[in-house]
């Protein structure tokens, strides 16, 4: 008897089967804890990080970006405490079968839950990436794939604040590349060794970092609640004084209810002046702030907030994913799926479909309008198969708004437009779609 597909395993099949996320390196076989985005998937990827960039820059005044390099001096790594054995994994081994754990998944076991086989005694594993730069790899040569990009930021923070004037409190956000090499990778994008982070980091005066804090962890599940996800599957996690990292006076995680239970998207964290007061020991260079205004110097303490950006989209798309065993209407013998995606992270906004392939005057008038529309919506053409089809296509798709050219549309220039969540069809003026389309997502 076929085993019956538990949830994950339906919405990983599909996001493969629609051009959202694959495993990488699929010709060889794949290569274990590496995902491609396809040409739907990078859609919905940039225009999450879009959505993200401008709830950082366009609403709040005193946030600015950057993008910092992924490699950078061995020496940041050394002052922000990532190769000491602060930021080291306990990994356990099975004598068996050499399956490989992270200690602290085998809390109160004595045997490996895959084989039952004896444990090895725990050994220290740190998660840095190395690489070489130049022509002989030496210690000397030795350079890391960054393991957070906040550090870029901190590298940035004298330039950034100078070149754009900026006053305390104020912050800097960055969307880019970290690399970790997990033990224990999994479940499907969850936790990768190459992921991207959307990190802001707000520097404050120290006696106001609680108020912050506390502002920032309300700001960032809003923001969640804003863009679709239920509030009931959304919390905060606080972390214990005794479970802080070194770095931390306060930290909190949102968690999402992923299938597997409730799980981390982003953290919130309490810096303190850690990393900018690590950094001008090391460095030599002064990373204190002076305020012109109480001529007080002194070194700013720091509110994070850092989502990840790959764990984040796929807690969308499992939030917008629907399945409908008899159809959306309940007449059907197959399955049908609905991806209920927020507006601003639908990879396509409209599809334009001509109710006929093969009629020439229909393919024209929905050209015409395909043109119009594609300038200022991701738009996609779609006449293969049958209107109910492309229908069923664009919803699995996550696309809101389907426009249907018809024989009416040759004799008084309207169309059916058809809305992705409740199927509602109205006929429209031409002249007014693109108006219409604005209101509706304004």
């Amino acid at each position: 008897m076929k085993k019956k597909q538990n949830k994950m395993e339906k919405i990983v099949a599909f996001l493969k089967d629609n051009g959202f996320i694959n495993l990488s390196s699929e010709p060889y076989g794949g290569f274990s804890s590496s995902y491609d985005y396809g040409v739907y998937g990078v859609e919905l990827k940039n225009n999450l990080k879009k959505a993200w960039w401008d709830e950082m820059t366009k609403k709040h005044d005193n946030i600015v970006g950057i993008d910092s390099a992924i490699l950078m001096s061995p020496k940041v790594w050394e002052a922000s405490g990532h190769l000491s054995a602060g930021f080291a994994d306990e990994l356990i081994e099975c004598k068996s079968c050499h399956k490989r754990f992270k200690a602290d998944e085998l809390k109160n076991v004595n045997k490996c839950p895959e084989c039952s086989g004896e444990l090895m005694s725990p050994k220290k594993f740190n998660v840095m990436m190395k690489t070489f730069v130049g022509p002989v790899e030496d210690n000397a040569n030795v350079v890391y794939l960054r393991g957070e990009a906040c550090q870029g930021i901190y590298m940035n923070f004298l330039w950034a604040k100078n070149s754009a004037r900026m006053k305390i409190p104020f912050g800097i956000c960055q969307i880019g590349k970290a690399f970790r090499n997990e033990i224990t990778p999994g479940p499907f994008t969850f936790r990768t060794r190459e992921f991207e982070q959307m990190d802001l980091q707000f520097f404050v005066k120290p006696d106001e970092a609680d108020k912050w804090f506390e502002y920032w962890k309300k700001e960032r599940m809003q923001y969640y609640i804003n863009l679709g996800i239920d509030p009931e599957h959304l919390r905060f996690c606080d972390h214990p004084q005794d479970k802080l990292a070194h770095y931390a006076k306060k930290a909190c995680d949102i968690e999402y209810l992923f299938p597997w239970g409730f799980a981390e998207i982003e953290g919130i964290h309490n810096r303190t002046d850690w990393d900018l007061g690590n950094h001008s020991k090391f460095s030599g260079t002064d990373l204190s702030y002076f305020d012109q205004e109480t001529k007080e110097k002194y070194v700013p303490y720091i509110i994070e907030t850092s989502a990840g950006c790959d764990r984040t989209l796929l807690a969308f798309l499992i939030e917008a994913f629907n399945e409908f065993e008899k159809g959306r209407n309940n007449d059907s013998e197959s399955t049908e799926y609905l991806l209920k995606l927020n507006y601003a992270l639908s990879p396509i906004k409209i599809a334009v479909m001509p109710l006929l392939k093969n009629k020439e005057e229909l393919q024209k008038k929905a050209r015409k309008i395909y043109e119009l529309l594609k300038m200022e919506f991701t738009t996609k053409f779609d006449d293969g198969g049958s209107i109910g089809k492309r229908y069923r296509r664009q919803d699995e798709l996550g696309t809101p708004w389907c426009v249907t050219i018809d024989f009416d549309t040759l004799e008084n220039d309207t169309v059916t437009i058809r809305n992705r969540d409740t199927m509602r069809q109205e006929r429209i003026n031409v002249d007014d779609l693109i108006n219409f389309l604005r209101i509706e997502h304004a």
